[in-house]
């Protein structure tokens, strides 16, 4: 990965310390991430949920616009996928159009004021993260992000 991949390993209780520090670090910033979610949910709509925020960042970039791709990009169950497509057309910020190649596929597309809040909600988060993140080197971004591929595989 990086130099540090020439670093001796550890073994033993150095080894079961460290790897219970990783996973209190990681429970630490999933936490985060998950204050985040509701942060950028409420920036969107007060009534927005987490789910609900990320089902709609799935649809305005493009990544997630039927059922069946928002449910793999979440992992969330259909239910509430469904519950949560309901809430964000009542909301105004999705509207559901049919396939023109399939006309019993429908597909969800962003509105603008969806397309509006989700910038603003990244840009708020992306300002917060952004700060913590340009103070490192950009080595160490890069090491940070192959460990984070790594971990992720």
């Amino acid at each position: 990965m990086s130099e540090h991949a020439s670093e001796p390993t550890l073994d033993g209780a150095e080894l079961d310390a460290a790897v219970e520090r990783v996973e209190r670090e990681l429970g630490r910033l999933f936490a985060r991430i998950r204050i985040g979610w509701r942060e950028a949910a409420a920036t969107v709509h007060p009534d927005l949920q987490p789910l609900g925020y990320q089902v709609l960042v799935g649809i305005v970039s493009g990544e997630a616009t039927t059922a069946g791709q928002i449910i793999e990009r979440v992992q969330a169950d259909k239910s509430a996928v469904s519950r949560q497509v309901r809430h964000l057309t009542e909301l105004g910020l999705v509207d559901s159009v049919r396939d023109p190649d399939d006309r019993r596929a429908r597909s969800l597309a962003p509105t603008e004021l969806a397309r509006e809040r989700v910038a603003a909600a990244r840009a708020a988060y992306e300002q917060r993260i952004g700060a913590r993140l340009r103070a490192w080197s950009a080595g160490d971004l890069n090491h940070f992000a192959e460990l984070l591929d790594a971990l992720g595989r």
